[in-house]
């Protein structure tokens, strides 16, 4: 066993009666590399890659109230080859987590308060606030790109070491928003933003070489704030959701954002290097969405999967904390309040129709599927459940789409998991042949973990635990990443 912390970054202490400061979710300030890790089981032979996870880990926190989106990136990584793991957490070394270690104190204020209070400009959409690129990971061209859900200037990092390479270089002026995605049959990442300025959104291509290869805009009637997107084979969805940003109050340079029930979710459907004018746009049942499963085409329609909000302006939860803006942002933080439902819509091409079906009354989210199948029909998905008035995971729910059966595993009691994505299988033919690999933080052992679960023989449970060098704070996105892709591509 070999652990060496390797840096302790400077902060200021979390505040302990912050519920997404303490618990689960107390941040770690030390930088860790680990092999030799002790496991519980044995860690198959037969996984080579990458399990990457980005997390919300606040150094400074934010001026005014704190809120879990306002966190610092760190990437937590374990790789996986012949047997062995190796594990590394960086923070994300952006641009404003340099400036508040150098100031020693927090710099901008955070989504849940005035931006005004920022003493500096800000980044991306929103314009006043930190760009902690905290929010999503992929791996793409051989390295991470980590982006920020506010649309920041992506950073790069080395998938198995962490180096850290800067911001991207082909970033439009807009920026990038959390949820690029990857096509592993063809190499391309496609990615989206969205602005305060007209047109509001764009979408682009970058090849795999890492050049930006597609750019256009997409036209909506005011500032939008999606949060995802998908693609088919040949079209890449993006959607136009009702709910944003107050207009009126946006006007006076504050951002709230409202839900508008009158106004129907529109998705547009763009051909992978379409024009503007090649745009076609869907109405569907207005909702929120922060989340897409799969896409793909299927005769004349596009099949799309996500997860679709009953209650996209939730209700406040009742709580003692003296600020009462608290109970505001705990309730949208909870599925159990805006209630995200699996579902799926398809769009006719022909018709122009739209289409939809609820595929599980059950609180979902947070969706995962075998990537290798991106943008083609899918048998198999993943969903995370979560712990009724808190935004940790607690376990995940497995669908055959085609049998409509399900299987759900718990995390166990105190044990709370990451966003976890599909391993394949080496040399795997069917579909769910393979792993979901997941970060559990356990706060009755207080420590965290590693997990490995055959999807094969789901209710089993893990096959392996690795415990890791510290208690990481509770996170949210991740990606797998194939060991040879990845190798050939930096070689």
């Amino acid at each position: 066993m070999t652990i060496t912390k390797v840096n302790t970054l400077p902060h200021l202490p979390p505040d302990p009666a912050h519920p997404y400061t303490s618990g689960a979710w107390t941040p770690v300030f030390d930088e860790y590399n680990a092999d030799g890790m002790e496991v519980i089981g044995e860690i198959p032979k037969d996984i080579d890659g990458i399990y990457v996870r980005n997390s919300e880990n606040p150094a400074f926190g934010s001026i005014g109230l704190y809120h879990p989106f306002d966190g610092d990136g760190m990437i937590h990584a374990i790789s996986f080859q012949d047997g062995k793991a190796s594990y590394r957490n960086r923070f994300v070394r952006t641009k404003g987590l340099m400036a508040e270690i150098e100031a020693g104190r927090p710099l901008w204020a955070g989504i849940a308060d005035d931006p005004r209070l920022s003493t500096r400009p800000g980044w991306g959409a929103h314009g006043h606030i930190k760009d902690s690129s905290s929010t999503d990971v992929v791996v793409h061209a051989g390295q991470i790109l980590s982006t920020f859900y506010q649309c920041g200037e992506g950073y790069r990092l080395d998938p198995y070491t962490l180096d850290q390479y800067g911001t991207e270089g082909w970033t439009p002026i807009d920026g990038i928003s959390a949820h690029p995605k990857l096509d592993e049959a063809t190499g391309e990442l496609l990615f989206f933003n969205y602005s305060t300025h007209a047109p509001y959104m764009h979408y682009g291509v970058v090849g795999p070489d890492n050049k930006l290869k597609h750019y256009i805009p997409v036209e909506t009637p005011g500032p939008r704030l999606p949060h995802d997107m998908a693609f088919t084979k040949n079209y890449s969805i993006i959607a136009d959701l009702p709910l944003f940003w107050d207009p009126a109050i946006l006007a006076k340079g504050r951002h709230a954002a409202r839900f508008y029930p009158e106004i129907p979710t529109r998705f547009a459907i763009i051909p992978r290097y379409g024009q503007p004018e090649d745009i076609r746009w869907f109405e569907a049942a207005p909702t929120y969405v922060l989340h897409w499963m799969n896409a793909w085409e299927e005769g004349d329609e596009i099949v799309l999967e996500g997860y679709f909000q009953e209650d996209p302006s939730p209700a406040p939860l009742k709580t003692d904390m003296p600020d009462p803006r608290m109970a505001q942002m705990m309730a949208y933080l909870d599925e159990n309040s805006f209630k995200p439902k699996f579902h799926r819509w398809r769009f006719n091409l022909v018709t122009g129709e739209t289409k939809e079906e609820r595929l599980d009354d059950r609180l979902l989210e947070f969706g995962t599927f075998n990537q290798a199948w991106a943008g083609q029909k899918t048998r198999y998905a993943y969903s995370t459940f979560t712990e009724p008035g808190r935004f940790l995971f607690d376990g995940v729910v497995k669908h055959d789409m085609q049998t409509g059966q399900s299987q759900t595993l718990s995390f166990g009691k105190g044990r709370y998991g990451s966003e976890a994505p599909f391993a394949p299988r080496v040399g795997a033919t069917e579909e769910d042949d393979g792993y979901l690999v997941s970060f559990i933080t356990d706060m009755v052992e207080n420590r965290s973990e590693c997990v490995l679960i055959d999807c094969k023989d789901f209710d089993a449970g893990p096959v392996c635990r690795i415990i890791l060098p510290h208690r990481i704070s509770s996170g949210t996105h991740a990606c797998w990443a194939d060991g040879p892709t990845v190798r050939a591509a930096a070689s």
